[in-house]
């Protein structure tokens, strides 16, 4: 089928083209996107795909509009959040955790199905597609019926980032760090995975320390409850629990420095490779670093919960996100890295 979609060439200007999209497989949907939010990972991995032509976007949300003949739960109409791929099959995934799913490169990273077979062509020729299953920057995806998770009359907008970054940073909190009323958390960095994770963190009555240099990004949570600081190099209190987000080596250091005795630190942002530890602070203080692949989540499970504390004012995550049409692409990325919002999405029909 025929569908409008963002070409992006590395760091160049993206444009809206018309693109071809495959048909869906016995175990595949077609999705008419109703909104799709912009990730800081669309623009690592626009930025190392080079000049490789790429229709990226990983946060869809829209209605079912086609499904292949083996699918079932699905059917035309209905209102699905688009997640990352993964293969159901693998002990991670059997487990509940298919963030670490052992074909989750190559389903989600590799622009092409896991036979090879291209998804999208541009001009006849075959572009760098299915991103996380899905390359949701589109009127249409095609995206396999696993990835998608009803969400009823929720708010496009609202829950399209529940396929990644908000979901991340929730996850982070309910199933990595599980911090209990007495605890308190430090979120550094409150782009649209520490806000989460911070009002996730709040709606279960925990005390939250946010740090976050850009003024504009902390009001929110200020007036949720949260102990906002524009600094790691001020006076700071101890923390039972911290939450990277950034993956700057001097963050990790000093949230490591702040924790009590056998506090957790978990990581979610991807800085430089090597980040040092003081192997004898983590000993003698009997302190954790846990790695955490979209918030440990299993997308079935966690979306609806956080769709149901949203519905019930627990969680005001559209008041985090700003739209634009989807041909401003490159208008929200500079918004956003300006601070003027939290998380762009952007609105096909707008």
């Amino acid at each position: 089928m025929r569908v409008s979609a963002v070409l992006s060439h590395g760091t160049g200007p993206s444009r809206l083209v018309d693109a071809d999209l495959d048909d869906p497989r016995s175990d595949e949907v077609v999705v008419r996107i109703e909104a799709v939010g912009v990730c800081h990972t669309d623009l690592v991995t626009r930025r190392r795909l080079g000049d490789r032509p790429a229709v990226l976007g990983h946060e869809g949300c829209g209605t079912v509009e086609r499904t292949g003949s083996a699918v079932t739960g699905l059917s035309a109409g209905d209102r699905v959040v688009l997640s990352f791929a993964s293969c159901g099959r693998c002990a991670p995934c059997m487990a509940g955790v298919p963030g670490y799913c052992a074909w989750s490169r190559a389903l989600n990273g590799s622009g092409r199905r896991l036979d090879g077979s291209p998804t999208l062509r541009v001009g006849g020729k075959a572009v760098f597609g299915s991103f996380f299953g899905q390359s949701s920057f589109a009127t249409a995806a095609l995206a396999g019926a696993r990835s998608c998770v009803p969400v009823h009359d929720l708010p496009p907008e609202v829950a399209a980032p529940l396929g990644c970054g908000f979901l991340t940073g929730a996850g982070a909190v309910l199933n990595v760090l599980r911090p209990r009323c007495g605890d308190r958390l430090l979120v550094v960095g409150a782009g649209s995975v520490g806000s989460v994770a911070a009002l996730t963190a709040l709606s279960e009555g925990i005390e939250v320390v946010v740090v976050e240099p850009v003024p504009g990004r902390g009001v929110l949570l200020a007036r949720s409850g949260a102990a906002v600081h524009p600094s790691l190099d001020g006076p700071l209190p101890p923390v039972t629990h911290a939450l990277d987000t950034t993956g700057r080596p001097d963050a990790v250091a000093r949230a490591l420095g702040l924790l009590r005795p056998r506090g957790t630190l978990a990581l979610v942002g991807l800085g430089p490779a090597d980040v040092p530890f003081d192997v004898r602070a983590l000993v003698m203080r009997g302190l954790r670093v846990h790695g955490c692949v979209e918030g440990d989540a299993d997308p079935a499970v966690l979306v609806p919960e956080l769709a149901r504390r949203y519905r019930r004012g627990l969680l005001p995550l559209d008041r985090l996100v700003t739209t634009y049409p989807l041909a401003d692409l490159d208008r929200a990325v500079r918004d956003q890295r300006a601070g003027l919002t939290t998380k762009p999405v952007l609105l096909p029909g707008a």
